[in-house]
């Protein structure tokens, strides 16, 4: 009897074992850029999601890391379907939600606002604007390029946790900057507590400093320049990581094209 207790015990411990080695289908696919986890769980719903080519209904299930994770046709036209728009954000607009007394960027987003030299055969729609949510933020007093998307894989490359993609910016100061306070805005300051990573920052002229940085805190250039004596008096981002602003005129948009990535 002590023996067929043992080896039901061992049993149950082999099985507890494998699940927490297991994860979730719907992680697996954000991880691996499939989609969002919101989308993997609506695409697992509807059984558009097949593991090692078996669909995969319920939602929670979990299964071997190296499994194979493929969508259907439908899944994938799903994709194809959602925009990515690069809007020109001006001063004084919030990137997310409305606050008081301003207005959101995806306000801005209309068929009268759409940039007319935009070469992507995407024609505007308000279908365009459902589930539009900007990937990133752009202060309220800053300007440029701010990316709104309904598509979750560029959402999670853009601002997921792991994210290193760079973001470019002009910034304009006001105030004295020592050869010291140049190396820190390089490598070597914290924010909240936290070591920043490593940026690349560099004179443009005489009030205007080029920042590339890899990450994006709150209100981050404008602290950075705090802790080292700057004011900043402008702050334009021209670039996010293989895309840039160009000549997208200020408070229009475009659409991302095929032929783009970040």
């Amino acid at each position: 009897m002590q023996k067929v207790t043992e080896a039901c015990g061992q049993a149950r411990e082999v099985c507890n074992q494998n699940n927490m080695e297991k994860v979730r289908v719907s992680k697996l696919m954000s991880e691996q850029g499939l989609c969002s986890r919101r989308e993997a769980d609506s695409y697992i719903e509807r059984g558009w999601v097949f593991v090692d080519g078996a669909r995969v209904t319920e939602l929670g299930t979990r299964v071997d890391p190296s499994c194979k994770i493929t969508l259907n046709k439908a899944a994938q036209s799903s994709q194809l379907a959602r925009v990515t728009i690069l809007l020109h954000k001006p001063i004084g607009v919030v990137s997310g939600q409305a606050e008081a007394g301003y207005r959101p960027a995806v306000t801005l987003i209309n068929a009268g606002s759409h940039f007319s030299a935009d070469r992507s055969p995407q024609r505007f729609t308000p279908m365009h604007l459902r589930g539009l949510a900007p990937a990133g933020r752009l202060d309220i007093d800053s300007q440029g390029l701010l990316v709104l998307t309904q598509d979750g894989r560029i959402a999670k490359q853009l601002v997921g946790e792991n994210s290193a993609i760079e973001k470019e910016y002009l910034v304009r100061v006001r105030g004295r900057l020592s050869k010291a306070g140049m190396a820190l805005l390089n490598h070597g300051l914290s924010l909240d507590g936290e070591a920043l990573r490593p940026a690349q920052v560099s004179w443009l002229n005489q009030d205007q400093l080029r920042f590339i940085l890899h990450q994006g805190k709150k209100r981050q250039i404008r602290r950075m320049c705090e802790l080292v004596g700057l004011e900043v008096v402008g702050l334009k981002r021209i670039r996010i990581g293989k895309v840039k602003l160009g000549d997208l005129p200020l408070g229009q948009w475009r659409y991302l094209r095929s032929d783009e990535a970040f």
